[in-house]
């Protein structure tokens, strides 16, 4: 059997905060808010993978009203989820995910985040792949303002 998710996830980017993308910290002025890291990334995939096994969504899972999350690593979270996906008998056959922002640029650091996620993820980087884009300058993304993710996933499970 196949199963199709998808995800998508926003932060607003502010001043005293790091900017997590899939794992990596990336070099910039300003960061995701949110109640964990705000790995918006992390959190694409994250909801694509629970929308492929009919789970829920991330909120549900590590809702932003326990403070156990607060500051979470998002890639252990993603983590937990794979287990507990792959615990029902599911298997990640690939992810495709993209990030949306203005700047930084991405392309420098995509390499590591296709491994970070690989690890997280339980599978091999060539089933990850992660791309990013701009908005020209367009929208809350263009006037840097915040930071999107889309992702999709196929999952199997054997009969």
């Amino acid at each position: 059997m196949f199963r199709i998710g998808s995800g998508y996830d926003v932060h607003q980017l502010v001043e005293g905060r790091a900017l997590i993308l899939g794992g990596v910290e990336i070099p910039f002025e300003k960061g995701s808010l949110g109640h964990s890291d705000g790995d918006v990334l992390a959190h694409a995939i994250a909801d694509a993978l629970l929308g492929a096994t009919a789970l829920g969504d991330i909120g549900h899972h590590f809702p932003d009203t326990d403070l156990k999350y607060k500051g979470a690593d998002s890639l252990s979270l993603l983590h937990q989820l794979v287990l507990e996906i792959e615990s029902l008998g599911y298997k990640i056959s690939n992810v495709d995910s993209t990030l949306i922002l203005e700047k930084p640029k991405i392309a420098p650091f995509i390499q590591e985040i296709r491994t970070k996620l690989a690890h997280a993820l339980n599978c091999s980087v060539d089933q990850v792949s992660v791309k990013a884009t701009t908005t020209e300058k367009l929208g809350f993304t263009g006037r840097g303002e915040g930071v999107a993710a889309s992702a999709i996933c196929l999952v199997t499970k054997s009969p």
